[in-house]
């Protein structure tokens, strides 16, 4: 072994220490990385930040923006509705059906692309059903990294094959499009089902960094109102204006919508003066004691969960925040019935905090003063339209407001510039960095968003974190250590039966991934395996084949892209990939030379 050789294996065991012992943040050890590499002379300047201008890192950038804009136009939103509707509230099933969509999406298109774009979906759709992030988003990242295997275009160090299998100077057959298929189907297969049988006990329930915002904490904090619920009214229900039933006076529940079947209209702020009829469902917020008796009065049918309100009440539509009555607030004095508060705001009033006291009933008659709390209910992008209002406000938000104000009418915009960048790649061969890269900016030029917005969208703990260890790589590759662990391996195992050298292969490329990037482990392990494949009457495009799919069998560390991406956003920590990723880098490696043993004639 060379100086460099030894110094740049240093550097790895301290990097994966960090990693483990997350003394520092993943994106600090990045950047560690571009700055003490070129110190100790490993790698050039040049190469040292030759990251953060790469294809991966800049493809990152780009899809993450467009995943952005097609979450802000609501087209996620539609996407994820035919998923909640299949899934219902089993967490088994929302595995199955986000991970199983993604890995399809990634046996055609780059698996950074496919996680990217289904990540606000994700994130939507653990947040509505109330179910921890971090236990749907891994599962989704393993399975758009395996649904690569699927097609020989899914993944690049599959693309790249073809291009390798030279031995002799002489090109070997081809693989075509789908002659990988049965593999990549079964690694898919064994994915979804690893995490139905024991995710519950390899998958973190951190909720990560967009779970748990104000809104759940205010419905902690005013007991009074910490449950929606929606009733139904049937024909021997009780039924009037909301004045004459006095639901708030008698029962302290608040009616936040009234839906009418019969003129298939909803009311989200109805007022004392709108009328709840036969056969309407009505949407209440309350204690849930108190909504019982309500039920129980009236007469009105408790439904299991929300249904006709479902989509409209959903915490990613809607929720609670505290306003406070500004110093010159043209409320002070005044009452919120005199101001027609519901009409003008197009919000509901569930709480009034005054002079130390909490008013659940008779709040909207009483004057306000200077300091006053509101605690109100409705629509995120109603909240917002108040609080971009311009200076002096009415009201002033004492919590963090969540949601945002959607932009549907720009979605043809949105959907038009992904169909933009993919074609791009599928048809003109265009590089995957600039093809993603127009979309955004297409994006960006037609308003779909902000060029303040889709810098707010990127997740730049992810960029700089891959774009630290690309120059590790480089490292490994450019001072030999990576030729060298690969030829004194196999070395070792002499001319071993077939499938014996095929799982050896397929441990060392596992390996390899881990450190450098896929397409420069493929490019550095497909010339040597298939020469020792030949020595050891082995097919040399087996060997090949294994080399190009184990490739993608990157699950233990966070350093592949995919992993990188929704590390964040799911708040893992290293030791949860080390936790689900072992056992999944044993069963990849597993139904891989399986497949191949049964399938392959190997």
């Amino acid at each position: 072994m060379t100086p460099d050789m030894i110094l740049t294996m240093t550097v790895l065991v301290f990097v994966i220490f960090l990693f483990v012992f997350e003394w520092v943040r993943v994106d600090v050890v990045g950047i560690m990385m571009m700055v003490l590499l070129p110190l100790i002379g490993l790698v050039t300047p040049t190469e040292a930040f030759s990251g953060l201008s790469s294809n991966a890192v800049c493809s990152i950038i780009a899809v993450i923006i467009i995943g952005a804009g097609l979450d802000k136009t609501g087209v996620m939103n539609n996407v994820a509705k035919p998923i909640m509707a299949l899934a219902g509230k089993s967490e088994n099933r929302i595995i199955l059906f986000i991970a199983g969509s993604v890995a399809v999406i990634s046996s055609l298109m780059q698996n950074i692309g496919a996680a990217a774009l289904f990540l606000p979906v994700t994130q939507r759709i653990s947040k509505r059903m109330g179910i921890p992030t971090s236990r749907v988003l891994m599962p989704m990242a393993f399975c758009a990294i395996i649904g690569g295997t699927i097609t020989l275009v899914g993944a690049s160090p599959t693309i790249l094959l073809n291009d390798l299998m030279v031995v002799g100077g002489e090109k070997l057959a081809p693989f075509g499009l789908f002659t990988q298929t049965p593999i990549g189907l079964a690694l898919v297969a064994a994915a979804l089902l690893y995490f139905v049988v024991f995710g519950k006990f390899v998958l973190p329930a951190q909720t990560g960094k967009f779970s748990k915002g104000a809104s759940e904490m205010l419905t902690r904090e005013y007991q009074g109102v910490n449950s929606i619920v929606e009733l139904h009214v049937p024909e021997t229900g009780v039924t009037g204006t909301l004045e004459e039933l006095t639901v708030r006076a008698k029962f302290l529940v608040t009616v936040i919508g009234i839906s009418y079947p019969s003129v298939k209209t909803v009311n989200h702020v109805p007022r004392s003066h709108e009328a709840v009829s036969a056969n309407c469902d009505v949407a209440v917020a309350g204690k849930w004691e108190n909504i019982e008796k309500l039920a129980e009065e009236f007469g009105w049918q408790i439904k299991d969960t929300l249904e006709t309100f479902a989509d409209t009440l959903a915490n990613t539509n809607a929720g609670v925040a505290e306003a406070v009555v500004s110093p010159r607030s043209d409320l002070i004095g005044k009452t919120l019935n005199e101001v027609s508060f519901k009409e003008h705001y197009q919000l509901n009033p569930l709480v009034l905090f005054k002079d130390n006291k909490k008013f659940y009933s008779g709040l909207t008659y009483i004057p306000l003063s200077k300091g006053d709390t509101l605690l109100l209910q409705g629509p995120w992008d109603k909240f917002h339209i108040l609080n971009n209002k311009p200076k002096p406000r009415s009201l002033v938000f004492a919590s963090p407001l969540e949601g945002e104000i959607l932009r549907p009418q720009k979605a043809v915009f949105a959907v038009f510039w992904l169909a933009i960048a993919l074609l791009q790649v599928i048809f003109f061969d265009t590089a995957l960095a600039v093809a993603l890269m127009s979309g955004a900016l297409g994006m960006i030029i037609t308003g779909v968003l902000t060029i303040d917005e889709a810098y707010g969208a990127v997740d730049w703990m992810t960029v700089f974190l891959l774009a630290g260890l690309i120059p590790l790589g480089i490292a490994f590759e450019k001072s030999g250590t990576a030729a060298f662990i690969a030829q004194g391996v196999l070395g070792f195992v002499g001319t071993p039966v077939p499938i014996v050298l095929l799982a050896v292969i397929g441990i060392m490329t596992t390996f390899f991934t881990l450190v450098i990037s896929n397409v420069g482990a493929t490019v550095l392990l497909v010339p040597l395996c298939m020469n020792m494949a030949m020595m050891a009457g082995a097919d040399p495009r087996m060997a090949a084949l294994v080399v190009g799919i184990s490739a993608s069998n990157s699950f233990i560390l966070p350093t592949h892209q995919v992993n990188a991406l929704v590390m964040r956003p799911g708040g893992y920590r290293t030791v949860d990939y080390a936790k689900a990723g072992i056992v999944m880098t044993f069963i990849f490696l597993t139904v891989e030379l399986l497949m191949i043993y049964l399938f392959y004639g190997v």
